[in-house]
């Protein structure tokens, strides 16, 4: 199996980025759109995480959101388990705190690699 290469790995990060930086409505909307729940936002971007690394040594992407970054996994991981699944609903990405710290650390990444956040959200095709 090929390995995709950086351009891409760093495409599917920026595209988790861009969903987690999103207000609220519009990744309720998008989320409804495509019929996926919330915690797929968090299991894209866990899967392009573990590529974050490799692009930053590969100079695809700034050594300098790496914090960033990092928090974003940890805030997403300590929101996970089953006593914490009134995280994981549409409405809580409107009024939870985790939620909104991660919007927050997500704009600052995209600020720092594209000179925005407010990006079109990404097009994806699900499979069921």
């Amino acid at each position: 199996m090929e390995i995709p290469g950086p351009l891409f790995r760093r495409r599917l990060l920026i595209e988790s980025l861009i969903m987690l930086a999103a207000d609220s409505g519009p990744q309720v909307s998008w989320l409804a759109g495509y019929g996926v729940m919330p915690d797929e936002l968090a299991l894209d971007f866990d899967h392009a995480f573990g590529m974050a690394e490799a692009l930053v040594a590969e100079g695809y992407l700034t050594h300098g959101v790496m914090p960033d970054l990092r928090d974003i996994d940890a805030t997403l991981s300590s929101m996970g388990g089953a006593e914490h699944a009134d995280r994981w609903t549409t409405g809580a990405l409107d009024t939870d705190e985790g939620w909104a710290l991660v919007r927050e650390l997500a704009r600052r990444v995209l600020v720092a690699e594209l000179g925005e956040w407010q990006q079109p959200l990404p097009e994806i095709t699900v499979i069921r």
